[in-house]
């Protein structure tokens, strides 16, 4: 069975260390501690003083001074894996940590988990093919040699590139070597750490090449396991569970995540608050538990970015500079039919369709399936048609020789009904006003990747609340901008009440409108 060589690199929080260690070596595996050199002996002193007659904990036997971005991280670890070889020869893998980590599955499930297959879990992607990297630096990491800490001597660090470049003084990758990136959260087995060790002392020429790279931490391990270990033995994905904001700070999780954590397909993640005591006491006692089952939905990212965007709506589709005079056209309507229930605004034009002859097609900008006539590629993709809207509105309307068209969307494109409502033609929008129940909300959220067949009810009842406040919130917010030609039909309206609107929506008689009106079937879940 797996035993654990937990890698445990720290800065404060002595006695969150301590608690951790206690806690990872309670149920037979080890743990291995740096320290950082520039934390205060006191809590230096106080962490060996409480763990020394614990058998499973080894410190490093050298104290590094850490940086951000330094090669200093990267030596941490190596001395604390050393360190871990050397005292726990029946450890079979070894597993990167920082002190505000935390296990969310239980020992008896992450050994298992390890036992299930041969292989390295290390994110390892090719550094310069990838665009893992987002913003700042990416060739100049590797190329230029970097002695200056980029967060604390900011002007030195990009004085010395500046210069080098102007002496071309770039330098390349060792010949042999294929620069990886990724995550610096690995677990890996004892005989690749031992790989990676022996391959330190063998290449001395790789060693100073990293020492000047910039983030060696998130390029190192990734690099150099790929070069020792065969491909098809790296799944290339980290089993600690972190997210970034949109600014690019690791996300904080909080007493309030628990069952959202322990539903990912991970057995760590990071980071967890200081403050947040409850969920560290409840993610200890679940690492000790035994018999646990997992139901994963490992859906935390997408419910992560829905409910952190709400309120960061900005104009994504603000005309573009070749769009500009350009138009649907004047004297033609364009008629916007809005609903969160897409199968009842496609019945509804369907039925509109087949009563009045009005060429009309569905949600033309939200799914790519949507049927729309070979217009010579510029309706291929969502992108494309967004990119083109109104030309492709206006290429339908030629098509199909019309100066009517209806055509679906999404209440929550308010920047595409706002840059309609710009046009030159006439456009009008119907609201389809519905209601939600509880069971049609948790099928929403499945279907758009929020949630999973396995998420745990808990975090079903805590999302509900906040997928009906949003479409509340894109229904008011179309109502609050005061469109001209806008109306609005309910679900819970009667017959007669919805059929005053959608005649003067259509511009047809309401003896028609009535029989469209009148379809029984029209808000049937």
């Amino acid at each position: 069975m797996a035993k654990i060589a937990y890698i445990l690199l720290c800065h404060k929080d002595p006695e969150g260390i301590i608690a951790q260690a206690n806690r990872l070596t309670a149920v037979g595996d080890y743990v291995a501690i740096h320290f950082d050199a520039r934390a205060k002996r006191a809590d230096f002193d106080k962490i060996t003083a409480a763990l020394k007659h614990n058998a499973a904990v080894v410190f490093a036997q050298k104290r590094v001074k850490c940086g951000w971005g330094a090669w200093s991280l990267v030596e941490a670890t190596l001395n604390a894996t050393r360190a871990a070889v050397a005292a726990f020869p029946r450890a079979t893998h070894f597993y990167m940590l920082s002190g505000d980590c935390m296990p969310i599955k239980s020992a008896e499930f992450a050994h298992a988990f390890l036992d299930r297959a041969e292989v390295d879990y290390i994110e390892s992607v090719d550094f310069f093919a990838s665009d893992w990297i987002k913003t700042g630096i990416k060739e100049e990491r590797l190329i230029f040699r970097h002695w200056f800490n980029e967060r604390t001597h900011k002007r030195l660090f990009y004085a010395s590139m500046d210069l080098q470049r102007k002496l071309g003084l770039e330098r390349h990758v060792p010949a042999d070597i294929q620069m990886q990136i990724g995550s610096q959260w690995w677990c890996l087995r004892r005989q690749t750490i031992e790989a990676v060790l022996e391959f330190c002392v063998n290449r001395p020429d790789v060693m100073r090449f990293f020492r000047t790279t910039w983030i060696p931490d998130e390029t190192f391990f990734q690099t150099i396991v790929r070069h020792l270990v065969p491909e098809a033995e790296i799944p290339d994905r980290t089993l600690t569970f972190l997210m970034f904001t949109d600014y690019g700070m690791p996300v904080t999780f909080y007493n309030d995540h628990y069952d959202l954590l322990v539903s990912q397909d991970y057995l760590f993640a990071r980071k967890i608050s200081p403050e947040a005591k409850d969920l560290k006491d409840r993610l200890g006692r679940l690492y000790a538990a035994k018999g646990i089952p997992f139901e994963i939905s490992n859906e935390g990212r997408s419910l992560f970015k829905f409910l952190t965007g709400r309120g960061r709506i900005g104009r994504r589709f603000a005309p573009r500079f070749w769009e500009t005079e350009s138009s649907v056209g004047r004297g033609r309507t364009l008629m916007m039919v809005t609903c969160k229930k897409w199968h009842v605004a496609k019945r509804l034009v369907d039925r509109v369709r087949s009563v009045t002859n009005t060429p009309a097609t569905e949600y033309l900008f939200n799914e790519a399936s949507a049927p729309v006539p070979d217009l010579g590629g510029i309706q291929s993709t969502l992108e494309k048609r967004t990119r083109h809207r109104r030309a492709l509105v206006r290429m339908l309307c030629d098509y199909w020789q019309t100066d009517r068209l209806i055509f679906c969307i999404d209440p929550a494109n308010i920047d595409l009904i706002q840059d309609f409502y710009t046009d030159k033609a006439v456009v009008k929008l119907l609201e389809i006003e519905c209601d939600f129940t509880d069971d049609f909300l948790i099928g929403h959220a499945k279907r758009v990747g929020l949630a999973g067949d396995n998420t745990p009810p808990e975090t079903f009842n805590r999302l509900l609340p906040t997928i009906r406040y949003d479409v509340k919130f894109e229904s008011d917010r179309l109502r609050d901008l005061g469109f001209d030609n806008f109306f609005r039909i309910r679900q819970s309206g009667s017959v007669d009440e919805n059929t005053v609107p959608l005649a003067e929506f259509l511009g047809i008689p309401v003896e028609k409108a009535r029989e469209i009106a009148a379809t029984d079937y029209l808000f049937t879940d």
